[in-house]
């Protein structure tokens, strides 16, 4: 456990919600807080990671960013777990679409998440473990996604450590995405392995919904202002995720 504040986070006790939804831009946190939630406060801005704190249909939902990549969602769901007893993270981020069926703005709500990272290993386990998100969380999105009449797929992503990968020399530089396609992965993205292996230690909730923001198959793709503004059915749906789990 830690002390509050946290190496990371500014906040005082009490200052979060149970529930947190987190974007990788601290401008898309910036963006869910004063579009969505009612009397919204700042409540933590170190290194401009935004973290806002207000209320969606009575109830308190913080939203806060958490960078680029497992390191920095690992650090932040870290010291919101431990430090200020948040119950559930959602992640609320983009993808690349790597199934045919899947297209631009659709939402993948990842069931679990495959990874090339080294995270686990910290962890100490024998063999490999199969990071996966909370079944109350995703039951809940589900639900919230046919309300919306959301075009979603549940399902595995994979997480990576590398956007950027060395593709000399490999036709189209799609061989390994091929592999993960061909085993139904249905998009790619940096985060969710990451945060479900530290909801798994600490005995807390995490889910993963993301926005396909651009298809590795096709080369479509979203600008990046319509990936921080633009994803507002994701950022609905995580937000009635938040009210059913208030009581839970």
């Amino acid at each position: 456990m830690f002390t509050t504040p946290t190496p990371h986070i500014s906040a005082k006790p009490g200052d979060f919600g149970k529930t947190v939804l987190m974007p990788g831009d601290p401008l898309r946190a910036k963006f869910i807080a004063e579009n969505f939630l009612e009397n919204p406060v700042l409540v933590n801005n170190v290194r401009g990671v935004q973290g806002h704190t207000g209320y969606y249909k009575g109830v308190k939902v913080s939203v806060m960013a958490s960078g680029m990549g497992m390191p920095a969602i690992g650090i932040y769901s870290h010291e919101l777990f431990n430090g200020y007893g948040v119950e559930n993270i959602i992640r609320v981020g983009s993808a690349g679409a790597i199934q045919e069926h899947i297209h631009l703005y659709d939402l993948v709500l990842a069931q679990g998440a495959c990874t090339d990272s080294n995270f686990a290993k910290q962890f100490h386990l024998p063999g490999t473990f199969a990071p996966i998100a909370s079944y109350e969380l995703l039951s809940a999105a589900v639900d919230a996604c046919r309300a919306a009449n959301a075009h979603y797929h549940v399902g595995n992503v994979n997480s990576s450590d590398v956007f950027y990968g060395d593709h000399a020399g490999v036709p189209e530089g799609l061989d390994s995405v091929y592999g993960l396609k061909k085993m139904g992965v249905l998009a790619l993205e940096m985060e969710a392995a990451a945060l479900y292996m530290n909801a798994a230690r600490y005995g807390k909730r995490a889910l993963c919904i993301c926005t396909i923001s651009d298809h590795v198959l096709t080369g479509e793709e979203t600008t990046s202002d319509e990936r921080q503004n633009a994803f507002t059915t994701m950022m609905k749906v995580a937000l009635e995720v938040a009210v059913n789990m208030e009581n839970r």
